[in-house]
């Protein structure tokens, strides 16, 4: 009997939804990752890596940063010296624009910060990331068909604001069925088995 373990796509990207890598992708950038997506259209597609941490505070090197009770995201490859936010605070923050499932991006950055400093906003309602990821257009396509990305929904808005999940990967794996729940327990090098 022969097992079938490819990595199959089901889903179009979009935005909202998730990408979650490919298991066996080993060394680069997005190594076991879920990229929440803020937009997908023919310009491209960018989004948040959402299970990759920093080991520092962003009040240690962003001035007037408040010390918040959070984990800061290492968002993705590009821009990396710039900060960026989701949050679930809607048109409470100005400028701000909906991705979906209750999450937005951006806004006015001063109003979160004021926000944070006299706690009229909880630091869980929002997100921090140091750079984003983004795909020129078709490139994220083309991954998919090469197998390098599976899509995946969203079914509650904290999967991608708590910041606490430590097995998020593996829990939009299992989310895929038995095949993936298989998957998401595989080494990355089975000569590590």
């Amino acid at each position: 009997m022969k097992l079938d373990f490819s990595f199959i796509n089901k889903r179009a990207p979009q935005k909202g939804r998730v990408i979650v890598a490919d298991p066996f992708s080993k060394g680069d950038y997005f190594e076991r990752s879920v990229v929440y997506l803020c937009e997908h259209n023919e310009e491209g597609t960018f989004g948040f890596v959402l299970d990759k941490y920093l080991d520092f505070n962003l009040s240690d090197i962003a001035k007037n940063f408040p010390e918040i009770d959070t984990r800061i995201s290492v968002g993705g490859p590009v821009q990396t010296e710039s900060i960026f936010f989701l949050h679930t605070l809607g048109e409470r923050i100005e400028g701000s624009m909906e991705v979906g499932n209750g999450i937005y991006m951006g806004g006015d950055y001063d109003s979160v910060i004021q926000g944070l400093r006299d706690e009229s906003i909880q630091s869980s309602e929002v997100r921090f990331f140091l750079g984003y990821s983004g795909w020129d257009p078709n490139q994220l396509e083309d991954e998919i068909s090469r197998n390098n990305w599976i899509v995946s929904t969203v079914t509650n808005v904290w999967e991608i604001m708590d910041t606490s999940l430590e097995d998020l990967w593996q829990r939009f794996m299992k989310r895929e069925g038995k095949k993936y729940e298989i998957l998401s327990k595989a080494p990355i090098d089975f000569i590590d088995n």
